[in-house]
């Protein structure tokens, strides 16, 4: 197993996100349990990114509630309701959310004061069921386009294509 952490910072998204996705493959080869997927996916995110906020809303009650997952970073909310800020926001459509300024996000849900942009990515299981949703927060206003939406698409879509067990 490849142990080590990427750091991709200053390498160009597309790169990045291929590199971490090898990397990925490697490091959870023969893990098929839903969670220990998202810890692990979390983790490399958080370090090889170096993001303030990676973590996983799970899906608790189907169209209404979330859940926080595994994640990396200081406390995030424990339950988001579909349609609420950018989480629930991005549930209820079942679409990635790429917000470049929190604060003119209307309903941001304030989880930590440092958070200036953030994108929200839903995660979808073999069945096409909504499952949880990839969050990530960043210092920095204009962190997330539409290069880190595809490559976060692409890494969650693993769900899909394994039997992830919960």
């Amino acid at each position: 197993m490849a142990e080590a952490t990427l750091d991709m910072r200053g390498v160009p998204r597309p790169a990045a996100y291929a590199e971490l996705d090898a990397h990925l493959d490697t490091v959870l080869e023969g893990i098929h349990d839903r969670v220990a997927v998202m810890a692990t996916m979390s983790a490399v995110l958080h370090h090889g990114f170096g993001f303030l906020w990676t973590g996983f809303y799970q899906v608790l009650v189907p169209g209404h509630l979330l859940v926080v997952g595994p994640y990396q970073g200081t406390l995030g909310c424990l339950t988001i309701e579909f349609g609420r800020g950018v989480c629930g926001q991005a549930a209820a459509t079942q679409r990635t959310v790429v917000v470049p300024n929190v604060r003119n996000f209307p309903g941001h849900i304030v989880c930590d004061a440092r958070s200036k942009s953030e994108i929200v990515v839903p995660v979808f299981d073999e069945r096409h069921a909504l499952v949880a949703m990839l969050d990530i927060d960043a210092d920095s206003v204009r962190a997330f386009g539409d290069e880190d939406a595809a490559g976060l698409e692409k890494l969650v879509g693993r769900f899909a294509r394994r039997e992830q067990h919960a």
